[in-house]
């Protein structure tokens, strides 16, 4: 008789490591009302957020877990960022990577009583001294946020060391810090500065898209738009733990497949401005690596490695 195929036979932990409300904690919130509503689990599900360290100390508490398929986190650039700036020893080579689910791209914004009114005003200051300006990033050194702003100094022909960065645990963290006046502008996935470009407590002046958003950035230009070749996002993937299964791969990797095709996985693509990245468990190990060669690169542009 075929033994009967692998299912979690236990709670499910999903493990964040961005507060709520982060750009982790918002999909894995989403997969959870998915993976429930649509019954592609049959057991309960809880979501522990782990903030701190760009996500990393998530990540520990999910490597610490050998051999737990009932345990999944969110993945994000600074798994691979934080093993190449030594942070961790550690990156998605020593954990299971069973899927990628999107890109979110980037917005740049500032209070709406800033000085500072367009792509214009940004890139002059950017051009005259990059370090004139204090600009808020999530979720660590490094990021895609950090990689994009780098990009256009460069492009300036200024030194991206000469950032003034200002780091926080959750891109709700640099929204807010833009609107209570720290700092000059916020570099953010697009989701999270909805909320208070809605209450008209910030605007954004340029998106990293490659073609026009919808919703609240219908008519904010791309950098393409302005002359700047910045098109770059942030991707979000699901991981487990080190030492599972290939049939608990095979298992994760079949329920999310059907919950990113489920319509209420659409719709939220859509309200969060999402783009659809999806992949496997072998595509998205690849994208993994070639992803680990790319953020390596830029980084020693940044100064940020040898």
């Amino acid at each position: 008789m075929p033994a009967t195929p692998w299912r979690p036979d236990a709670e499910v932990d999903l493990i964040v490591g961005t507060p709520r409300g982060g750009g982790q904690d918002r999909p894995a919130r989403a997969l959870i009302r998915v993976l429930e509503a649509s019954r592609l689990i049959d057991v309960p599900a809880r979501l522990t957020n782990i903030a701190g360290r760009g996500g990393s100390n998530a990540w520990d508490a999910l490597r610490a877990r050998v051999g737990d398929p009932h345990v999944l986190s969110i993945s994000s650039a600074p798994l691979l960022t934080n093993r190449l700036l030594g942070v961790t020893n550690y990156d998605h080579a020593e954990l299971t990577p069973i899927a990628n689910l999107y890109t979110e791209y980037l917005a740049f914004v500032a209070s709406a009583d800033h000085v500072l009114q367009s792509g214009d005003d940004f890139l002059g200051r950017l051009q005259r001294d990059p370090g004139a300006m204090k600009i808020a990033i999530a979720t660590a050194l490094g990021t895609t946020n950090h990689i994009a702003l780098g990009g256009i100094v460069g492009h300036l022909g200024g030194d991206p060391k000469r950032l003034e960065l200002r780091v926080f645990e959750s891109a709700l963290l640099a929204v807010a810090d833009v609107v209570e006046g720290h700092a000059d502008v916020a570099v953010v996935s697009a989701a999270s500065a909805m909320k208070e470009i809605d209450a008209g407590r910030v605007r954004a002046f340029a998106v990293s898209s490659p073609i026009r958003m919808s919703g609240c950035y219908a008519d904010v230009p791309t950098w393409q738009e302005q002359g700047i070749p910045c098109t770059l996002g942030q991707w979000r993937g699901v991981i487990g733990a080190p030492g599972i299964t290939p049939e608990q791969v095979t298992y994760w990797e079949s329920a999310l497949g059907m919950a990113v095709k489920d319509p209420a996985w659409l719709t939220e693509l859509a309200q969060q401005h999402w783009t659809s990245t999806w992949k496997g468990s072998a595509g998205t190990r690849a994208f993994l690596d070639a992803e680990r060669a790319f953020l390596g690169t830029m980084l020693r542009e940044l100064g940020l490695l040898q």
